[in-house]
């Protein structure tokens, strides 16, 4: 069951899909103290799932969080907030299990036993709506939740492949090079992202000429060799006389516009740049049909990146800084005043100042930027999905984001952002999976090895052991960092069995993928979720629950020969050298050390549960599906999979085959 209750008169997000009519008598668990928080009294067995893409552990407690979608890449333990503002939580523990959505436009504040251990305050900074969602398990509540703010996104079937990325593909030589690369370490690749250097100056919507000087027959001959090109679009807009996507919206007036009317001018990649009012319908129309300018040369899926959005610094506040730092000129400076200046010029980025200094035109009004800030990388995403359904209305696009709010969950998956090769990345990696499904974001993942700093082998190896399971499987690394294309290190063996497991299990990861997606469920869980009885699951925070049956525990520790592994009952242990080298062994419930080399994936099966397997291929195109082998636990009658090309959303309402599975192997 779910509960509306109504506070002032809130911007509409849109993240809910279908409308609950608020009540009038409130009748909640929270009571609402003299600093306007909603508190509630924490047991200290409860646990607090969710807030989607956050810092620290899958239970929240014992930290503090903020809605504020903000671009900073140094991400550490002490951040409050990151790209996306996901406002939903579920309680669990002596007295039940509820949900709660703060469905706001502007920040909200989540203080989860900071200030006081034993109480969970929430305040928001505008007017909202609050969604109690009630349900018998944290499984059933984001169900009913999920049901609340719709369907998610689903990619075509070949989004499920490895993808390869960097900032630093400045050419066609280079996209050839890497594609080469795979195909002569004979391991497969679906997707080549296009960062940023594809562009003409940083230009939206264009392409380099010099750099890349036939788009179209560069992604033709790329896609008969089973790989797809991904280009990037940023949120900022050039300033540029000639430029015609700048001088339509200015015309049209679909910019952001200061106190005066004119075009905001910040500085992002291109320099001075504007940002397309995405809330405004008309502007949101206009700047999705622009994407058709790159689907034309023969493009199929899209990152958005940028659009938090990231300013580097507004035109006022740079000019102040500048003439703060030319008044330092020649003299003789004190540490105090030093350090004004340092941090005059560490006011330039993403300052909150310069969020209230523009405006969108939506059909509520005119809003100040600052009060809708976390939705804009949400209404940019869904610009492209609306026009794609336009566009061709039955093919599946890939699309993602970095910046998001819930709701955009029905148009788009994220990537969770700026990382860095640190293996406590790979960890938070693992750790905020079940909190974004819980919010509805199901086709996610992490910069495998590590986007910013220099990877290790071993860190790459293990966490592509762990991106084996995550739907968005992409390796990324920025600029002026260690080359991390898997080809390019020592034990390619390794790499190429790790990859080859992965396309093993596309058509059962597709699978879940779907039934989770069109079922509402979360594809992964926390083992909590699956054995509420089980006290011990609640405090297990690096294993997760993938799937209908499948756990995974990946090592995620530099140099460990294995880990310890909590098992809530009886389990089947997958343990993979290759995909088609591998053992079986059923194993007890309770603790386990298992030794698990970097040569090794290892993976656990419920009883009565299947795992089909393929034989794996170049590409996910290329995959047989008729021939498939089975991992069995126990009795498991038949497995429910998705077959197909995966291409039109269409297929989806008759894909679905109930498969005979064979006997298990005594």
């Amino acid at each position: 069951m779910i509960r509306k209750y109504r506070y002032g008169n809130p911007f509409p997000t849109g993240a809910v899909a279908c409308e609950i009519a608020a009540e009038k008598k409130e009748q909640t668990a929270f009571r609402l103290n003299a600093e306007g928080e909603f508190t509630l009294a924490l047991a200290p067995e409860d646990c607090v799932y969710g807030l989607g893409e956050a810092v620290r552990g899958i239970n929240k407690r014992g930290w503090h969080y903020e809605s504020c979608n903000e671009d900073d890449p140094i991400i550490t333990e002490k951040r409050i907030a990151l790209y996306g503002a996901h406002n939903f939580i579920v309680v669990a523990g002596k007295k039940g299990v509820f949900g709660a959505f703060f469905d706001c436009a502007d920040r909200v504040l989540f203080d989860i036993g900071y200030t006081d251990p034993d109480e969970l305050r929430v305040k928001a900074v505008a007017d909202f709506d609050l969604y109690i969602v009630e349900g018998k398990s944290a499984v059933e509540v984001v169900r009913e939740f999920r049901k609340l703010i719709g369907d998610s996104y689903i990619p075509p079937k070949w989004a499920f492949g490895f993808g390869q990325s960097r900032w630093g593909y400045r050419c066609e030589a280079d996209i050839r090079e890497v594609a080469d690369g795979y195909a002569e370490s004979d391991m497969p690749l679906d997707m080549i992202y296009l960062d940023i250097d594809y562009m003409d100056h940083y230009k939206d919507f264009t392409v380099n000429k010099e750099r890349y000087p036939d788009l179209k027959a560069l992604a033709a001959d790329m896609k008969k060799r089973g790989i797809r090109l991904i280009p990037i679009i940023d949120a900022g807009v050039k300033v540029e006389k000639g430029y015609d996507i700048y001088e339509e919206g200015v015309e049209k007036g679909y910019f952001c516009k200061d106190a005066e009317g004119e075009p905001y001018v910040v500085g992002v990649w291109p320099g001075d740049s504007v940002f397309p009012d995405v809330l405004n319908p008309e502007a949101r129309k206009w700047f999705g049909s622009k994407y058709r300018i790159l689907l034309d040369e023969g493009i199929e899926g899209f990152w958005n990146d940028m659009n938090e959005p990231s300013i580097f610094y507004s035109k006022k506040r740079l000019a102040g800084v500048l003439e703060k730092v030319a008044s330092a000129r020649g003299r003789n400076m004190p540490l105090e005043e030093y350090h004004g200046i340092l941090g005059a010029i560490g006011t330039l980025a993403n300052n909150r100042a310069d969020y209230a200094e523009f405006f969108h035109d939506t059909p509520n009004g005119t809003v100040s930027h600052l009060s809708v800030h976390n939705l804009f990388g949400c209404y940019m995403t869904r610009a492209a999905a609306e026009y794609f359904e336009e566009y061709q209305p039955d093919k599946r696009y890939l699309l993602f984001s970095r910046s998001s709010h819930i709701g955009m969950h029905r148009y788009g998956g994220i990537w969770t952002g700026d990382n860095a090769s640190w293996w406590t990345h790979l960890l938070l990696n693992l750790k905020m999976l079940p909190s974004l499904n819980m919010c509805g974001f199901l086709y996610v993942g992490a910069d495998i090895g590590g986007f910013g700093d220099n990877t290790s082998e071993d860190l790459l190896l293990r966490w592509t052991a762990l991106g084996i399971f995550t739907p968005l499987m992409r390796n990324h690394s920025t600029l002026d960092t260690r080359m991390q294309e898997c080809f390019r290190f020592k034990d390619k063996k390794t790499f190429r069995n790790l990859l080859g497991i992965r396309y093993a299990l596309v058509p059962w990861l597709y699978s879940e993928f779907v039934k989770s997606a069109t079922r509402g469920d979360m594809m992964f869980r926390p083992l909590a979720f699956d054995f509420p009885n089980d006290r011990r699951a609640r405090t297990v925070e690096d294993q997760l629950m993938v799937g209908e049956g499948l756990m995974i525990a990946p090592v995620y520790e530099q140099n460990a020969a294995g880990r310890y592994v909590y098992l809530p009952e009886e389990m089947k242990m997958i343990r993979m050298r290759s995909a088609t080298d591998y053992e079986e062994t059923m194993l007890s419930a309770g603790d386990h050390y298992l030794e698990i080399p970097l040569t090794e994936t290892v993976f656990f099966l419920r009883k009565g549960h299947a795992l089909p397997l393929a034989e794996p291929a170049k590409c996910v195109d290329a995959l047989d599906e008729t021939k498939l082998r089975w991992i069995v636990s126990g009795n498991a009658a038949e497995y429910e999979m998705y077959v197909g090309n995966g291409e039109s959303k269409s297929e989806l309402k008759t894909a679905l085959r109930k498969l005979k599975v064979p006997q298990e192997k005594k």
